[in-house]
């Protein structure tokens, strides 16, 4: 597998995919037509756009309806996970039923396989949660029912991302998600809240699903690259952190030069 990161090169490029990514966009209506110019040259630069979760900022369907305007008619085929903020209203499948009507492909515990390039492109996606990871274990029978939900939530959805890779005959296989699987990415956030922000359980998932990559957002205040246990590529996508309307990471098939 060759992985390069940048913005994208202007050309597609038989056997290799060009994968763009962002997450916590928070739109909202202040947020309006931010990141619509670039999201409109997508298809000089990336072949799909995966979009890691907070896609809204309070979960509203008045913020829903600002995301759809910015993301509609892409000129390349757009996969995403919710985050929690998406969830803030208790609105998350009504967000859900817009974006898919709009044909993004929602992934939730679920697998799409993408023809590109000659290359099947396998995604899989789930939310995730908390959990904690070694050395920042958390306690998640302690804190808020939202709290404690999380933490039963990260290790649940970990099961449910390996089952989902496990489903894809695919050349590449991508793990997306909201939620941190690995502490590097978390670097620069404060280490008493690691284990609010991610979940071991979702990398051990990601190394034994045979993913090329894993994506995430949720840390506003960590770094972009990491890595899991097994050698997995790991990027924390989270737009306050990337400052860009997104990155493109390009992949190609193990054993190809």
């Amino acid at each position: 597998m060759w992985l390069a990161d940048g913005m994208g090169r202007g050309e597609s490029d038989t056997g290799r995919v060009r994968i763009a990514a962002v997450g916590d966009l928070h739109m909202r209506e202040s947020m309006r037509g931010r990141f619509r110019p670039a999201l409109r040259e997508l298809g000089e630069r990336a072949d799909v756009l995966l979009l890691a979760g907070d896609l809204t900022n309070g979960g509203t369907l008045r913020d829903a309806d600002v995301l759809c305007a910015e993301i509609e008619d892409l000129p390349v085929p757009v996969v995403a996970v919710l985050g929690n903020h998406d969830h803030d209203r208790r609105l998350g499948f009504r967000i859900s039923v817009r974006l898919i009507e709009l044909g993004v492909h929602l992934l939730d515990g679920t697998a799409i396989t993408l023809p590109v390039n000659g290359i099947r492109l396998g995604i899989a996606g789930v939310m995730g949660g908390s959990g904690g990871f070694p050395g920042h274990p958390g306690d998640p029978a302690e804190g808020t029912v939202e709290h404690r939900n999380r933490f039963r939530r990260g290790p649940a959805d970990a099961t449910r991302l390996r089952a989902a890779l496990d489903t894809l005959d695919a050349d590449l296989r991508v793990a997306l998600m909201h939620f941190s699987p690995v502490v590097d990415t978390l670097m620069g956030e404060p280490p008493k809240i690691y284990p609010g922000l991610g979940c071991q359980d979702l990398a051990d998932a990601v190394d034994a699903g045979a993913a090329s990559l894993a994506i995430h957002g949720h840390a506003h205040g960590g770094t972009e690259f990491g890595r899991t246990a097994g050698g997995v590529d790991v990027r924390n996508v989270s737009y306050p952190v990337i400052r860009t309307a997104y990155r493109v990471y390009e992949l190609s098939p193990p054993g190809d030069v």
